[in-house]
């Protein structure tokens, strides 16, 4: 009867045993999936990252290319028409790469995403209008987002 009871208490311990393998699996399953979030998630900051690298590169070209056309807005020609199409391909480009240029003349002054580089005395009648934008010297530019070049306004 002892070797009976013996024999007993083995099923109960491997019982125990395999219940606790098994949850010890689960933990171990369950991990590997926050894992695989994880570093999915890590892998998607990094591209977004390199693509900022990247993309900060080419924001002064685009700004250069728009200031060209902006100066020589009176003189149209063929050449002037394609300078024009590349720009906007090239807007469209950085568009589609999450860069976006921050919104600035008639828009409220907003710290985050402006800096003031002047701020211009307001009239009675304009005081109303106050940290109104009332011109852009420089453009600002987000990434997902992210400021990555405030824009340079007059308020």
């Amino acid at each position: 009867m002892n070797k009976q009871k013996d024999k007993e208490l083995s099923y109960e311990e491997l019982f125990k045993k395999s219940d606790e393998y098994l949850n010890g699996w689960k933990r171990a399953l369950a991990d590997y999936h926050n894992l695989e979030r994880e570093t999915e998630k890590k892998k998607s900051e990094w591209l977004k990252m390199a693509n900022e690298d990247l993309l900060v590169v080419f924001l002064p070209l685009y700004d250069n290319l728009k200031l060209a056309l902006k100066h020589s807005q009176s003189e149209k020609n063929d050449w002037l028409t394609g300078i024009e199409h590349v720009t906007a391909q090239f807007k469209k480009v950085l568009e589609e790469n999450g860069v976006r240029e921050i919104k600035t003349v008639g828009e409220k002054f907003d710290p985050e995403v402006h800096e003031a580089v002047v701020a211009q005395e307001t009239s009675g009648s304009e005081q109303k209008q106050d940290n109104i934008i009332k011109k852009e010297v420089k453009t600002g530019y987000k990434l997902n987002g992210k400021v990555i070049y405030p824009a340079k306004v007059i308020v």
